[in-house]
This record gives structure tokens, sequence and C-alpha cells, in this order.
């Protein structure tokens, strides 16, 4: 039950975000928490962004087209021909090199890790015409393990991430020792709560505003609940490096259909057909509402209340473990990595694999 003062919070911190969303929230807001971050132009597959270890890429044909798509593959820190797999998905503004702090503890631990950069996302291809969906994002993603020999990981999803996570462990539950959503989206149907169309037009006209300063105050708000520490900027930069370059309509189109995928091909429904074992991993204070901004006032304040969506996922999910991080928001592997990860591991090490 949320008290009085807490329904107050919510309110203003919606309104705080439609702003952000809508650009009507301006610099100074953050001038005294941390200073913006340089944007570089890092090429609209941020050819220029260098990653924590070197990226691999697998080509392959998909809808007519030769598409690259780029990835980490990371060795456990102690060499074991039969290391356990980690499969990490990132998220609709994160890249597999975000999953950083998150690589290094699941490889200290004897994880052989991959992480693809999805395509229309970071370093793997952007195409122009592309049918945007999860299950062909999961045929992608499986199809690379499937070139590299690998059949049986713990798959850990975040965002959107998670949501293709969920897809993914419906299409191919075969390959899944575990699986570990972490402040997945989808875990409501925004349409259905009353979120309206919106064109991809319209998403790529949003898009098309993208800056540094944007990215930053969204990403305070939401993904760091109203804190910062300047580690965060290099996120921001990679971002905003990829929308200050000369291929940034391109970055913004993609953009755009992935928003128009996400928005209209809900999982929240499928939840009780999960068949692995599931960690479901929440930051309580994750506002996160795709669309949320093009909506009413009267529909916006029913969206993004993460520590009830995730009590009814895990409900719904068979054979799932629920774990809150009180004072997180959406990106608790990056805000907090070290009680993160202890909480991962300690869910891993429960030898369920």
């Amino acid at each position: 039950m949320i008290s009085v003062d807490k329904k107050k919070a919510v309110g203003i911190g919606k309104k705080y975000l439609l702003s952000i969303l809508l650009g009507l929230v301006s610099l100074p807001v953050l001038a005294a928490a941390s200073e913006l971050p340089s944007t570089p132009d890092y090429g609209g597959n941020l050819q220029r962004f260098k990653y924590a270890w070197p990226v691999r890429t697998f080509t392959f044909n998909s809808q007519q087209q030769k598409l690259h798509m780029a990835y980490l593959d990371v060795p456990p820190v102690h060499k074991d021909p039969s290391a356990k797999v980690a499969l990490l998905l990132h998220g609709k503004n994160f890249c597999s090199d975000t999953w950083e702090e998150t690589i290094r503890a699941l490889t200290q631990r004897g994880y052989r890790v991959i992480a693809p950069d999805q395509i229309g996302f970071c370093k793997s291809s952007k195409p122009q015409h592309y049918q945007f969906s999860f299950r062909q994002l999961a045929y992608n993603t499986h199809a690379l393990m499937e070139h590299l020999g690998i059949n049986r990981y713990v798959m850990v999803g975040h965002s959107t991430g998670g949501m293709l996570g969920v897809r993914y462990a419906l299409m191919y539950p075969q390959a899944l020792s575990s699986l570990v959503l972490v402040d997945p989206i989808g875990l409501e149907d925004w349409s259905a709560k009353g979120v309206p169309y919106i064109t991809i037009d319209d998403w790529y006209a949003e898009e098309r505003k993208t800056s540094a300063e944007k990215i930053m105050q969204y990403e305070k708000h939401v993904y760091y609940a109203d804190t910062w520490n300047n580690r965060y900027n290099k996120w921001v930069e990679m971002l905003a490096g990829e929308y200050n370059s000369h291929d940034r309509d391109a970055v913004a189109w993609d953009s755009a259909l992935l928003y128009d995928m996400i928005l209209t091909q809900p999982v929240v429904y499928e939840l009780p057909q999960l068949k692995v074992p599931t960690l479901l991993m929440v930051g309580d204070k994750d506002i996160t509402a795709i669309g949320a901004a093009f909506a009413p006032e009267s529909v916006r304040k029913r969206l993004g209340h993460y520590p009830q969506l995730a009590k009814a996922a895990v409900k719904a999910i068979p054979h799932a473990t629920l774990v809150e991080f009180p004072d997180m928001g959406h990106a608790p592997q990056i805000q907090s990595p070290k009680q993160f990860n202890a909480a991962l591991l300690r869910w891993l090490d429960a030898d369920r694999i």
C-alpha cells in the first residue's frame, strides 16, 4: 500500500519525467549535481568508442540483407574448459559494454560471458529497413550461440533485454539453465493501460531531439533514482556520441523502430508459460514506462510502479524469486554493482545449473 506522501512523490516524479522527455527541463537542474559530459563523435556504430574487451563480429543474412552483430566473448579469469556460460542482454539505452562490472564479477566466478549488441544497437548493424520483433532478435541471438557452439547457459537480461529474455526463454527453453531479469520492461501492457498508439514517425521526431543533456536528465531521474555519480558520465557520452555523428538520423530511425517494437509486442501475458528457474531483480525506485510521455496524466500516474509490478510478476512466473533494491532505480547493476553482483552470484551459486 502506498502512503499519501509516496503517492505525492510519485506524482511529482511522473511530471518531472514528462518534462524531461519533452525537453522542458533545462540544464541548471543538474548543475549542482554534476558537470554535463562532453559530446564526442563516436560514430553511428560507436566505431570510436572503446569497449573494455575486444569486440568480435557475427555476420549473418536476415531479411534479404547481410548484418553484423558485435559481441563480447570474455573467458573466465581462471581458464576452465568446462566453464559455465552466461549470456547477457542489454537494454534499450545500453550496450554490451555497460555490463562491464557484471562481466568482471561473473568471469571471476568462473563464467564465460557472451554479451552481444543487438541488431539496431551500438556497434551492430542499424538497417534502415528491418522488421524488428522480439522473436527476430531472439532468433538472431540464438543463431550467435549456435555459431559459438554453446547450447546451455544462464541468461541475464536488463530492461528491454529482460523483455527479450522472456521471449527467448519462451522460444528456446531447452537452451537456458536459468533466467535472470533485471528491471525488465514489459511487466505491464502500456497500450492496454491507455498509452495511445505512437507512430514511428513521431518516435523518430522525438529521437532526433536527443542530446547529452536530455540523456543525462532522464538517466539521473529514472536509472539512478535522482542521484548521480560521475562514473555514469561514460554511458551518457556513449549514447550522445552516436547521435553526434554523421549517421545520427540512422541511429534515430532504428531507435524509433525499436520503440515501436517494445510498445506493440507485450510479453506480460505469457509470464506463466516460463519453464526455467527465474530471478527477478528490481530497483524499487524504477518508474520506467514506455510511451508515458505521450499519454494523458490520468494514464501516466498508473504506470511504472515497479514494486507492485515485480510482486505481480513473481507470482505469475513459475519457480521465480524476487530480489528488490529499495533505494535503486532502473539500472542497479550500474548504480551499485557490488550489491547487485553479490545478489546475482548468491542466487546463481545455489546450484541451479
